[in-house]
């Protein structure tokens, strides 16, 4: 296996099992009960108001959103939009419907620090990959690249405070997991890119 072949592997993977681990993020967040964070919340909250399987819910707005990233962010497109866009739904839906619920706050709170650290770690093995974000991902980056004006911290704050806004008005959960997802995730995947996902990048 040539080198390029063995780098280009190793990203694939990198993709798949990072978008595992933020599927069973999302599931963990989803059964501590303390918010989810802003974009599947507000899925979540839309599916349980339209009676809809969430995960098939997660792609009818993902496409939505990929109109908008084949138009403005084409060059955001790869293996990496796909599997997210369509897969991540049924993959958080799996862990959350297989893993009880528990009902005491402190194993609720450990549970949603576990998801912190767990998503952390996917985010950063998924977009340490480069082979494409996911749709909502790329809306951010999108409005960042057309108005040079705002810096991309901000556009992301005003993407996922509008989703927080249709998750309230659906009836979803905003709490602490909610508000640690819009602001506290950014130190977690600095210390997994350093630590792991750059590592295995540079070692093929």
């Amino acid at each position: 296996m040539s080198a390029l072949t063995k780098e280009r592997t190793t990203r694939i993977l990198m993709v798949i099992i990072g978008n595992v681990f933020i599927g069973l993020g999302v599931g963990l967040f989803k059964l501590s009960a303390l918010g989810n964070d802003p974009f599947d919340g507000m899925n979540m909250a839309m599916a349980d108001f339209f009676h809809i399987y969430y995960p098939v819910l997660q792609i009818i707005v993902n496409v939505f959103f990929f109109i908008f990233q084949i138009w403005l962010g084409r060059h955001l497109i790869g293996f990496g939009t796909i599997v997210n866009a369509f897969f991540l739904g049924y993959i958080a839906a799996f862990f959350y419907s297989l893993i009880p619920a528990p009902s005491a706050f402190i194993a609720r709170l450990l549970i949603m620090l576990v998801g912190v650290l767990v998503i952390a770690l996917g985010l950063s093995l998924y977009q340490s990959a480069d082979m494409g974000v996911a749709p909502y991902d790329a809306l951010s980056m999108i409005m960042a690249e057309r108005q040079k004006k705002v810096p991309y911290f901000w556009c992301r704050v005003i993407t996922d405070a509008f989703c927080a806004i249709v998750c309230y008005v659906f009836g979803g959960i905003i709490g602490i997991g909610t508000v640690f997802s819009a602001f506290g995730f950014g130190p977690f995947i600095q210390f997994f890119n350093t630590h792991v996902s750059q590592k295995l990048v540079k070692n093929h």
